[in-house]
C-alpha cells in the first residue's frame, strides 16, 4: 500500500469507509466488512507518520458516516424550500466531525500496534473505544455501531447479552481486520501470518454456536391476558404537521384502533407525535380515544405535551399518555435524550437566526430514564424515538421493567436506510437487556420483539395496518450486560490494548 500515496490514499480510505457500510442494514453484505477492515489495516500500516494515519482514519470515517448517514437528508427536504440548501452541510458535516472518532481510533491502533496481529488488535481495542465516546460525548450519538452487521445473524447477535453492543463491535473489527495479517511480508513465518485469521474464524465460530445454543429449544413464553394492538398510520412527514390534516389524522388512527380482531385486544399502541394535537386540555378527543380503547385497556400514545400560559405555550414536551376508556390520562412519560437541531436548538442564544427548527421553543427534558406502572401491564420502560439507541441506558437501573416501548416517527428517515438501521438498534437493546421491545412506528417499521431480538411480529415500511400480537415475558435471569452494562466493554477494550502494546513491543523472531 506504500505506492498509494496522496488523493489515491485518501480515495481509498475513503471507498473502504464506504464498504463498511454495506455491512449494515438494510444490505447485510457481510463480506464487504472483511474487505473493508483489511484494507484499513493494511493502509495503517503503510502510513509514514500518525499525522498520515488521521487522514486516512478520518476519510474512512468520512466515507462510513456519509453513506451510513445520508438519510439525513430526508428529514431536511421534507420543507425543501426552507432547509434543502442544509443538505450537503447537515449530511457532510455530521459525517467529518464523527469521522473525527475514526481518526482516533486509527492513531491509537497505530501507536499501539504497530503492524501485524498487534495492529488488529488495537484497532479493535481504539475502535470499540470511540464508538463508546461517540456513544457518550456531546450528548452522543451511537448510530450504526459495526455490532450491527450482525443483528440479521441472530446466533451471533447473542453475544450483546454479554458484552454489549460495543463489545460486540470489538469482537466485528478483530475478526474482519484479522486476514490482513495473510498480506505480511514473505519473510515472516506461515503461522504467524496464519494464526490471526484461524483464530477469528474460532472467535466467531464459537460466538455462532453459542448464540445457537442460546435460542435453540427456547419456547415463546407469552404474558398471559395481554394482547397489544399497535397502530402504524403511515402518515407522510410532509403532511403531518398541516394544520388541516391533523384531524383526518386523528381519524385515521381511530379507524384502525377500532378495526375487528380475531381475538379481543386488551391495549392500544400509537406511535411518536401520532396526531398532532394537544390531549390535556381537549376532553372530546380524548374521550373519542377512550371509546376505541378495549374495556379494561388502556391507549398509550405519542403526544406533544405543553404548559400555557397567557394563552401562549410556555413549555412542550415530546411525551407519551395513557388514557383509559374513560379518555382520563393515567400515565405520562417525557423524552429527556432530545435530538440536537430537531428538538432543540444548542446554544440557541449564539445563533440567532439559524434556527434549524420551527419556532423559538424548544422542546423540554423529561426526568430520565423511568418505569411506568400502568393498570392492567406489566411494568414498563418508555423511550421515544432515538432514545433506544443508547447502550446501556435504556433501563431504570432502580426499578427494572418487564418490557421496553419503542415510540418513533421514522417518517423523517423516508424510504431509506433509516428505519432499518433503527429497527436494529432496538433489537440489540432487547437482546442486551434480555427484555421483549414493542416499537410502535408512524410509517414503519412497527414490530414486537422478543428477549432474544427476534421479530415476533411487523409491519413493514410505508405500509398502513395494525399489529396485533401478545406480549413477549422478559429473560427469567439478567443478562451479564444488563448486570454489568458497558463496564464489560471497558475491561475487554483494556486488556485487548495491553495485549496489542505486548505484542507490538516484542522483539521479532
Amino acid at each position: 500500500m506504500r505506492e498509494v500515496a496522496g488523493w489515491r490514499r485518501a480515495a481509498l480510505a475513503c471507498g473502504a469507509g464506504v464498504a463498511s457500510t454495506l455491512a449494515l442494514p438494510p444490505l447485510h453484505l457481510l463480506p464487504f466488512l472483511f474487505v473493508a477492515f483489511v484494507v484499513l489495516v493494511l493502509l495503517i500500516e503503510a502510513s509514514p507518520s500518525a499525522r498520515a494515519a488521521f487522514a486516512l482514519g478520518w476519510w474512512f470515517g468520512v466515507g462510513q458516516f456519509a453513506s451510513g448517514l445520508y438519510w439525513i437528508a430526508h428529514a431536511l427536504l421534507v420543507d425543501a424550500e426552507r432547509f434543502g440548501w442544509l443538505v450537503p452541510f447537515a449530511v457532510g458535516g455530521l459525517s467529518a466531525g464523527l469521522a473525527i472518532f475514526t481518526a482516533i481510533a486509527v492513531v491509537l491502533a497505530r501507536s499501539l500496534g504497530k503492524r501485524g496481529e498487534a495492529l488488529v488488535v488495537a484497532l479493535a481495542a481504539s475502535w470499540a473505544a470511540m464508538e463508546w465516546l461517540r456513544g457518550t460525548i456531546l450528548t452522543g450519538f451511537p448510530w450504526n455501531p459495526m455490532s450491527s452487521a450482525w443483528i440479521e445473524s441472530t446466533a451471533v447477535a447473542q453475544s450483546a447479552a454479554l458484552f454489549g453492543a460495543y463489545g460486540l463491535s470489538l469482537v466485528t473489527v478483530q475478526v474482519a481486520a484479522a486476514p490482513a495479517t495473510l498480506a505480511a511480508s514473505a519473510g515472516a513465518r506461515p503461522w504467524s501470518r496464519l494464526r490471526p485469521t484461524v483464530l477469528a474464524a474460532l472467535v466467531l465460530a464459537t460466538l455462532h454456536i453459542g448464540g445457537w445454543m442460546r435460542i435453540a429449544d427456547v419456547e415463546d413464553s407469552l404474558v398471559p391476558g395481554i394482547r397489544l394492538r399497535i397502530v402504524q398510520g403511515n402518515i407522510e412527514q410532509a403532511l403531518k404537521w398541516r394544520p388541516e390534516q391533523a384531524e383526518a389524522s386523528f381519524q385515521r388512527y381511530l379507524r384502525l384502533s377500532a378495526s375487528l380482531s380475531d381475538l379481543p385486544v386488551t391495549h392500544v399502541i400509537w406511535p411518536e407525535t401520532a396526531a398532532p394535537i394537544l390531549l390535556t386540555g381537549d376532553p372530546v378527543r380524548r374521550a373519542a380515544i377512550g371509546a376505541v380503547v378495549p374495556p379494561g385497556g388502556l391507549a398509550l400514545i405519542g403526544v406533544i405535551r405543553a404548559e400555557f400560559e397567557g394563552g401562549r405555550v410556555q413549555r412542550a414536551w415530546n411525551s407519551l399518555q395513557a388514557l383509559d376508556p374513560a379518555g382520563s390520562i393515567v400515565g405520562t412519560y417525557d423524552k429527556f435524550h432530545l435530538v440536537p437541531f430537531g428538538e432543540y436548538m444548542p446554544f440557541r442564544a449564539y445563533l440567532a437566526g439559524f434556527e434549524f427548527i420551527p419556532g423559538s421553543l424548544d422542546f423540554s427534558t423529561g426526568p430520565g430514564v423511568v418505569t411506568l406502572d400502568l393498570p392492567g401491564l406489566p411494568a414498563v420502560g418508555p423511550l421515544i424515538c432515538y432514545e433506544v439507541i443508547f447502550p446501556g441506558e435504556v433501563v431504570n437501573p432502580d426499578r427494572r421493567p418487564m418490557w421496553l416501548l419503542n415510540l418513533t416517527n421514522d417518517a423523517w428517515f423516508g424510504h431509506s436506510s433509516g428505519p432499518y438501521q433503527h429497527l436494529a438498534s432496538a433489537r440489540m437493546r432487547a437482546i442486551e437487556e434480555g427484555l421483549p421491545l414493542v416499537r410502535a412506528a408512524n410509517t414503519g417499521i412497527s414490530a414486537v420483539i422478543d428477549p432474544y431480538g427476534r421479530v415476533v411480529a411487523s409491519l413493514g415500511l410505508g405500509r398502513e395496518g395494525i399489529i396485533d400480537s401478545a406480549l413477549p415475558r422478559p429473560l427469567a435471569s439478567l443478562t451479564m450486560f444488563a448486570s454489568y452494562g458497558n463496564w464489560i466493554t471497558g475491561v475487554l477494550i483494556a486488556a485487548m490494548a495491553l495485549v496489542a502494546a505486548w505484542a507490538g513491543r516484542r522483539p521479532k523472531s
